[in-house]
């Protein structure tokens, strides 16, 4: 008996679903393709219990004649190409026609549609991928899909979703992509009869960006506008490097109008702000990259929502330079033009500035990461004086020579013949840079009679003890740490048994307030502090769906928040530790950053979240000097943490230089 069977289209859609639809969100996006694709104008999206129990998605499209609302459900059935040639240019959110058929096949369908044309519009009925009814139905123009009890026939499937509220934000998450991609298109989105995001049609992107996520994240927004029409075209904006985030949540990227999440375009887009934000921010962006329909491929992923670009190398460059162009219009780092510097004249080493090659685009704002020229290691100078000639007598003396000689001797202090060298002139030009003139470079050439390459020799570079730093384990501590000062005003330098410590500043007192607010949770309310007049800010969409699985635990920590009309926010009250301009930073960053698989699931977890981004905020900051009383109290609280050498976000905290590795350094051992 054969073993290879062909399967039942049943369970073959079934299959295909389980590609196809992971989730509700995943059955919302092929809907609201469709309807794009369809010249929707509107779009309104109704959701109950987080998709599962009731999806709905209406559109004013062009709609369906009735014997296509049929063959709509049938597998690979399409009307958006024709030919295998199409594939390769596909222009259209929807192309395989897999979709309707595997959604239907773990659901339960009903599709009205109707044409601008026709009498009657169609109404089809589908459970668990079998027709049920086809019949006349009243419908404006346009296609309306409700799905009902998602995996309905499929418990094991079911079982895997994940909690209301996780179901409930990604939905919103995707229709807000599918809002900011599409201008042109009102969108209306209702969660439980409560409606989450109206966005009436916008003129561009600028002002759907306003009606989305309020007035507040444009101030902070920089346009994007480059890249080659050949290959691709990078428009959008991008967030100031002020504007600061702990995941890529707020990265909203198109490609040819299609949501996707490219791992190419982010890591672009994260050089573009390189050596402007620190390792583990991340910008806001809403890029939309436009490329010929041959020079990307779409159709390598189930739910289409990865592509793959023919000239991998020329997209991540064209979007690398595209933001740091937006980055240096706004001043935010320096244009890469090449400098046009003076070449240096021999012999005056430290006198004149030398050509330099073409400045690298590096932030204008002072940050730890940024240092000025002054810290770079200056080369000492050794200048080679010839013997004075002791038979020329003053007379006969070349008149450069002569002044050169003024210049090193003006007192006369030093005798012909001296055995004592004059002060080099390169050394009395950087402590008193006013008193060399022109003559004085010319007559110092004249005496030295050499090229600046042999009249300058530079020491060697200092040795580096990167090799020999390394992170403290906890049972390496011990109480008799002692400061010694401040680098940089962010990292305090001290000193124990076994040798030198650094110790971040901010990520110590992080770790400090980590622990006294997870212990103050577990024992009374935290302190607040009132504000004197409540601050109100509005969510995004996203942030509306989870802020109310989350404001308990807020209110734990000190917080004092008020949900009023729409998506606003009022803070009327603040943990007594965080300044209060840090407040909705804070709010916003917790809504953003906690996990989207564990909202309304994991309740430590969301607790420790909120209480390391709290702690953040309210620790003290980089460049802020401390005084030897405040470093010494803040050593002595950090080793009664539970974790002295990591801070909540798993950075080290305390690095180590032992008294052994120096010796090494200096080859003494």
């Amino acid at each position: 008996m054969s073993k290879i069977r062909v399967l039942p289209d049943q369970i073959v859609n079934q299959i295909a679903a389980g590609e196809v639809v992971e989730r509700p969100a995943s059955v919302a996006k092929e809907l609201v393709e469709n309807a794009i694709d369809a010249g929707a104008t509107r779009l309104a999206i109704e959701v109950e219990a987080g998709g599962r129990r009731l999806l709905k998605v209406s559109d004013d499209g062009e709609g369906m004649m009735r014997d296509d609302a049929i063959l709509a459900f049938e597998r690979h059935a399409t009307s958006k190409i024709t030919r295998a040639e199409d594939l390769t240019a596909i222009g259209t959110l929807g192309f395989r026609g897999e979709a309707l058929a595997s959604i239907a096949s773990v659901a339960r369908i009903e599709l009205i549609s109707n044409m601008a044309d026709s009498g009657a519009g169609t109404r089809v009925i589908i459970e668990g991928g079998r027709m049920r009814d086809v019949k006349d139905a009243a419908h404006p123009r346009g296609t309306t899909i409700v799905m009902r009890d998602l995996f309905f026939n499929v418990p094991a499937r079911r079982k895997f979703l994940r909690s209301e509220a996780t179901e409930s934000f990604h939905l919103t998450n995707l229709v807000t992509h599918y809002a900011l991609a599409h201008p042109e298109i009102a969108f209306t989105l209702t969660n439980n009869g409560r409606e989450i995001l109206r966005a009436p049609i916008a003129k561009d992107l600028r002002e759907r960006a306003y009606q989305i996520f309020g007035e507040e994240f444009l101030e902070n927004l920089l346009e994007v506008d480059g890249g080659h029409s050949q290959v691709v075209r990078v428009r959008g904006y991008v967030s100031a490097p002020r504007d600061r985030r702990t995941s890529r949540d707020a990265q909203y990227l198109f490609v040819n109008g299609r949501f996707v999440r490219d791992r190419l375009i982010s890591r672009a887009l994260s050089e573009g702000y390189r050596a402007i934000l620190p390792h583990g921010v991340y910008p806001a962006a809403l890029l939309f990259l436009t490329t010929p329909l041959e020079e990307v491929d779409v159709n390598v992923h189930p739910a289409k929502t990865e592509v793959r670009f023919r000239r991998n190398a020329a997209v991540a460059d064209a979007v690398r330079e595209s933001v740091r162009s937006a980055l240096a219009s706004a001043g935010f780092v320096r244009s890469e033009e090449p400098a046009t510097v003076p070449a240096t004249v021999p012999g005056t080493a430290g006198i004149l500035p030398a050509a330099s090659a073409p400045a690298r685009a590096t932030p204008l704002s002072t940050s730890i990461d940024s240092r000025t020229s002054n810290d770079a290691q200056e080369p000492l100078g050794f200048r080679s004086v010839p013997p004075y000639d002791t038979d020329r007598t003053p007379a006969t003396e070349a008149p450069a020579t002569a002044r050169a000689r003024e210049i090193n001797d003006p007192t006369g202090a030093f005798e012909t013949g001296s055995e004592f060298n004059q002060e080099p002139l390169a050394t009395r030009a950087s402590l008193e840079p006013d008193a060399i003139t022109a003559d004085d470079v010319s007559a110092m050439s004249s005496l030295s009679g050499q090229s600046a390459a042999q009249d300058v020799s530079a020491l060697p570079p200092l040795a580096s003890a990167e090799k020999f730093v390394r992170e403290v384990p906890v049972e390496s501590l011990n109480p008799g740490i002692r400061p010694l000062g401040q680098l940089d005003e962010s990292f305090i330098i001290a000193t124990d048994g076994d040798g030198l410590l650094l110790i971040d500043q901010h990520v110590a007192h992080e770790r400090v307030l980590f622990d006294k607010y997870r212990a103050l949770e577990a024992s009374r309310p935290a302190e607040s502090q009132r504000l004197l007049l409540p601050e109100t800010f509005d969510l995004t969409p996203a942030q509306a769906a989870v802020f109310d699985s989350v404001s308990g635990e807020l209110e734990n920590y000190g917080f004092d928040l008020m949900r009023l009309s729409g998506r606003t926010v009022a803070i009327k009250a603040t943990p007594a530790d965080l300044p209060a301009s840090e407040a909705r930073n804070m709010l916003a960053e917790v809504l953003d950053t906690v996990d989207a698989e564990k909202k309304g699931t994991a309740r430590e977890t969301v607790r420790d979240d909120i209480a390391a981004s709290l702690a953040c905020h309210a620790a003290i900051k980089v460049n802020m000097s401390l005084t030897p009383e405040k470093m010494r109290w803040l050593i002595d609280r950090l080793l009664r943490t539970s974790s002295p050498t990591t801070c909540p976000h798993g950075r080290p905290v305390i690095l180590r230089l032992t008294t052994k590795d120096i010796l090494k350094g200096f080859h003494r051992i």
